[in-house]
């Protein structure tokens, strides 16, 4: 006798507060066009290829809080005929979005950087300039902190994502200001455009890591280390003499876990009694993750037959 269960979680956190994850996406896309402004006029003050550079990851800023903002919209959808396993992944698409559009950005704030190093120019207005610069560098941070905060709470990819982003933002806004300070001060030039270029790679660092990051969700990457150990401490708590579990797999999509575990018992249960045992055992699962996807399969013990699945591609 086998039977197989799935089990929907009720609706997370994310789902609640879906007009809340909007609003804050609004809130990022204007965001980036305030600082957009801001730093095109403290650019257009100085002549800074420095702050030119800042100026330009903005544009990737607004670029991406667009798209973050039409994937929290996309994500939201319920699962369908056609998306049997809802519309999380969303948010994958989005975060690697961000990433290739970071690294485009960086590639011409290097490209930029390197032209200016042969070509150094001085710096005008530096000190109204940096402080126009420097009003933008605290918008970003005050934004970027409530999505981070925002999106760890409700599990939201996207809203953390575009936070990380804003704060990445800051300090290399930060490193800029410095910079293009010292410039003035010292009368080197050349340090305007040292100061793009390493920019420019600390930018593409970032969007490598957003890249990658999308890529593991898209590749259906198992739960982290932490949360892998929770979901065994659970099963472990249903574990004894008579039943046993194999064949675990996890996956994430956006903030869904999706689990899938095979439940050994005696071949002589009732299906009443198996179904009552997968019923506790998804329930302890579901307060542990929130939103979750169960799957169970229920299997005697006493059968060879049912270790012969514990592999993806069963023998």
């Amino acid at each position: 006798m086998t039977t197989d269960t799935l089990t929907y979680a009720s609706p997370g956190p994310h789902r609640g507060n879906h007009g809340l994850l909007v609003r804050l996406m609004w809130l990022a896309v204007a965001t980036a066009v305030a600082t957009i402004a801001l730093k095109t006029v403290a650019w257009a003050l100085t002549g800074s290829v420095g702050l030119l550079s800042d100026a330009a990851e903005s544009v990737v800023n607004l670029v991406a809080a667009v798209v973050g903002l039409l994937a929290v919209k996309w994500a939201s959808q319920p699962a369908d005929e056609d998306h049997a396993y809802g519309h999380d992944k969303a948010n994958y698409l989005s975060a690697g979005a961000e990433g290739a559009m970071i690294v485009i950005a960086a590639l011409y704030i290097l490209v930029s950087g390197i032209a200016r190093l042969f070509d150094p120019q001085p710096i005008d207005d530096a000190a109204l300039g940096l402080a126009v610069s420097g009003t933008a560098s605290v918008l970003n941070l005050v934004v970027g902190t409530v999505l981070i905060r925002v999106g760890r709470r409700e599990r939201s990819l996207v809203l953390e994502a575009d936070g990380r982003h804003l704060m990445t933002d800051v300090w290399t806004s930060i490193g800029v200001i410095v910079g293009v300070a010292a410039v003035a001060i010292s009368g080197w030039e050349e340090l305007d455009a040292i100061i793009a270029i390493v920019v420019a790679l600390n930018i593409i660092g970032t969007g490598v890591r957003l890249i990658r990051r999308s890529t593991d969700g898209l590749m259906d990457r198992a739960l982290a280390p932490d949360e892998l150990a929770a979901v065994n401490a659970v099963l472990d708590r249903f574990a004894n003499e008579e039943v046993g579990f194999h064949a675990l797999r996890t996956r994430q999509s956006g903030p869904r876990r999706f689990i899938s575990v095979h439940v050994l018992v005696p071949g002589d249960w009732t299906v009443q009694r198996g179904h009552d045992y997968l019923e506790a055992v998804e329930e302890a699962l579901r307060t542990e993750f929130s939103p979750a996807t169960i799957f169970t399969h229920l299997e005697p013990i006493e059968d060879p037959v049912s270790f012969e699945d514990a592999l993806l591609d069963r023998d």
